[in-house]
């Protein structure tokens, strides 16, 4: 499943108020670019377990993990395959 837009925007929403969730490529590296910091990773991390109701070991995963909304998007995708239900 395509969770690109969701994650853009709440990316716009709690890092990058200035920009549109359009703005931001799929592929951008959200780290290197300087939107997000490691502060911001561990919000994104909260956000996956509560917005998709999964569990996310931070224990399990990396920076790489969280560098793009392509990147989230494959966590969300295989933490959701491997969430009971």
């Amino acid at each position: 499943m395509n969770h690109h837009n969701t994650i853009a925007q709440f990316i716009v929403d709690e890092f990058a108020p200035d920009l549109r969730a359009s703005q931001i490529d799929t592929d951008y590296d959200l780290l290197e670019g300087g939107i997000i910091d490691s502060l911001g990773l561990l919000t994104i991390v909260a956000w996956i377990e509560d917005r998709f109701g999964v569990a996310v070991d931070a224990g399990e995963i990396g920076e790489d993990d969280l560098r793009s909304v392509r990147a989230i998007g494959a966590l969300i995708d295989s933490a959701m395959a491997g969430a009971p239900g």
